[in-house]
């Protein structure tokens, strides 16, 4: 493979990946992602005496997910790179997502399906693991009971942490990222994401719940800057130690069970012809 074909057929970048990312899926990917932004930070463009209602804005953000997770779907099918092996891998990570969630889930911010996600995007690829995260979350709210006006920005977060767990470089310089340097690197991903999904839940929610006439509660029409300050201490008063203990936990259980679990997933790959043998 060299610089000027990185999305050939035949590269092994392409063949290590259970949905391919080409240009028409990086697009989507891209679009999507964008689209999310606005959903997660639309209430710090409105209008001041705007009314805010967490009720009505949920079910746009799920059609939205919901529509992108579709999209994303069909692209890849259409360009040849969703196939039943990819669909079986998906629903069987999934459900295994499902089930290990409810361990420690809620339990002072400790999140273990993290370590999941970030391990699979990481071997089948950004496509899948942005799929990997929205359809994890969806199982696991059916299965716990937990389904509600956060879930939808739930899938959306954590298909952002399986995006970016798959868009993390194999190489540095010539270097192929294996063994120790790769646990370091999605270690270091992981607790970088845990924090960002923390992040991104509190804006979700954060108009709704802060109330009004302290510091830390969003004003409608203030500068951007202004309530990204309200946000940022609203975020580090209500909600960091969590952000911080999920992040901790993706650490340890990364560095625990990292290697075991990437190593079953590549050979589980090379099985499904989604690697090189």
């Amino acid at each position: 493979m060299t610089a000027e074909q990185p999305w050939s057929a035949t590269s092994p970048w392409r063949a290590g990946r259970a949905v391919p990312v080409g240009a028409r899926l990086g697009l989507v990917l891209g679009a999507v992602s964008l689209v999310g932004l606005l959903a997660f930070g639309w209430p710090l463009l409105i209008a001041p005496g705007s009314v805010l209602a967490s009720a009505t804005t949920a079910p746009l953000v799920l059609g939205v997910v919901l529509a992108a997770a579709l999209v994303v779907t069909l692209v890849a099918v259409s360009d040849g790179g969703l196939d039943v092996r990819a669909v079986a891998m998906l629903g069987l990570l999934s459900a295994v997502g499902a089930l290990v969630r409810p361990i420690g889930s809620g339990t002072g911010g400790v999140e273990t399906v993290f370590v999941l996600l970030v391990l699979g995007g990481r071997v089948f690829g950004a496509g899948f693991g942005f799929l990997l995260g929205v359809t994890t979350m969806v199982a696991s709210a059916l299965l716990t009971g937990g389904v509600g006006p956060w879930l939808p920005y739930q899938m959306l977060a954590a298909g952002w942490v399986g995006l970016g767990a798959g868009l993390l470089p194999e190489r540095i310089g010539a270097r192929r990222l294996r063994g120790v340097a790769e646990l370091v690197l999605l270690a270091a991903y992981g607790a970088v994401a845990s924090v960002g999904y923390g992040v991104v839940m509190n804006l979700a929610f954060w108009p709704f719940l802060a109330g009004t006439g302290t510091a830390i509660s969003f004003v409608a029409g203030a500068p951007v800057l202004d309530n990204l300050g309200r946000f940022l201490a609203y975020s580090v008063v209500t909600s960091l130690p969590w952000d911080l203990l999920r992040a901790l936990t993706t650490v340890v259980g990364i560095g625990l069970f990292g290697h075991a679990v990437l190593v079953t997933l590549r050979r589980a790959a090379r099985r499904a012809v989604f690697i090189e043998q």
